[in-house]
């Protein structure tokens, strides 16, 4: 055989793929640096009051709630799955919490004690369900949690009669919503201790390495010995008591109990994580960068309050985003 003939034989060397400028710095630091530069320009610049200090601060105490939730749903979509139930739940344990604190009008600690356990309780009970159907029976986490944002919508209008409840005592909402301790804004400091918390559970726990196992490969999990079942039951528990959480200071913030609270957090939630970096294949992401994003959010609302664009076009600029933060997320993988 001829030296020419050999040649023809060998395979052709891979082509090398090479990563553009864009690819590289998108892989390094994410969408959402560009994003925040671009909407602090944007806003700063149309209108002058988005960067006074007292607008930065009523902004940042204003996105603890969305925080709180998104901190929650980025805990399962770490797995692979989603929670679409969030906002039913805290609406659900808005109701709960309001008509356990007028019943205990008379003895408002009591009260308040009380109505703030039942409220995390009702977020447990819903991730429970939402775990245990899910993780028992193999079903898509987006039907199930679909159908139980059906049914705890339900819950919250039958308790209710789809009437707020009104009448919750002022020192509710003056120590979890307007409080301060130890010079800090009460919501911030639930906040942080929530997120603290998350943050030792996912970075320095075995349960926090399982997480992201399930989220990278579950079968790969599986065959490493890891209870794959019962550590996706947990994490809808774990994301059902912060939702709870949020529940609890949202309820304290609006003064009532509102049986339509929280509508909007799924897509916001979900739309905040994912901007942040979090994957929806799972495996990826960190509590920083959703919490950023969830930020994010709120100030790109503010913005937009600010410059009087109606909210249904902000309802399009949020789908928008998600949109472009599930393409960017894609086009980094690829």
């Amino acid at each position: 055989m001829s030296a020419q003939d050999d040649a023809l034989r060998r395979p052709a060397p891979a082509p090398v793929r090479r990563h553009s400028a864009a690819a590289e710095i998108l892989q390094r630091v994410g969408i959402l640096p560009i994003l925040i530069v671009v909407l602090f320009v944007f806003f700063g610049l149309r209108e002058p009051r988005f960067l006074r200090a007292e607008n930065l601060y009523t902004v940042l105490t204003q996105s603890v709630y969305l925080v709180m939730i998104t901190l929650a749903q980025t805990v399962v979509l770490l797995t692979g799955g989603f929670d679409m139930s969030v906002g039913s739940s805290v609406a659900l344990t808005s109701i709960v919490v309001g008509q356990i604190l007028v019943a205990y009008a008379n003895n408002i600690a009591a009260g308040t004690a009380l109505a703030s356990i039942a409220g995390v309780g009702v977020g447990i009970a819903i991730g429970v369900i939402n775990g245990g159907v899910i993780s028992l029976f193999s079903v898509s986490p987006f039907i199930v949690t679909l159908a139980m944002l059906s049914m705890a919508a339900g819950g919250a209008l039958i308790l209710s009669g789809g009437v707020p409840v009104f009448g919750l005592p002022e020192a509710f909402a003056g120590a979890l919503s307007t409080g301060v301790l130890f010079g800090i804004p009460v919501p911030w400091l639930v906040t942080g201790v929530v997120l603290a918390a998350l943050y030792v559970v996912l970075d320095w726990t075995r349960f926090g390495r399982y997480i992201y196992a399930l989220g990278g490969n579950a079968e790969a999990a599986r065959l490493s010995g890891v209870p794959v079942r019962a550590y996706q039951w947990l994490t809808y528990v774990l994301a059902g008591a912060v939702v709870g959480i949020g529940g609890v200071m949202l309820t304290a913030r609006v003064g009532s109990g509102e049986p339509n609270l929280g509508a909007t957090l799924p897509l916001e939630s979900i739309a905040a994580a994912v901007v942040g970096g979090v994957s929806l294949r799972g495996g990826e992401g960190t509590l920083t960068g959703a919490t950023l994003g969830a930020i994010f959010f709120v100030f790109l609302r503010n913005g937009m309050d600010l410059i009087r664009i109606s909210s249904y076009t902000q309802m399009i600029v949020t789908g928008l985003l998600l949109v472009l933060a599930i393409v960017a997320d894609r086009f980094i993988h690829r």
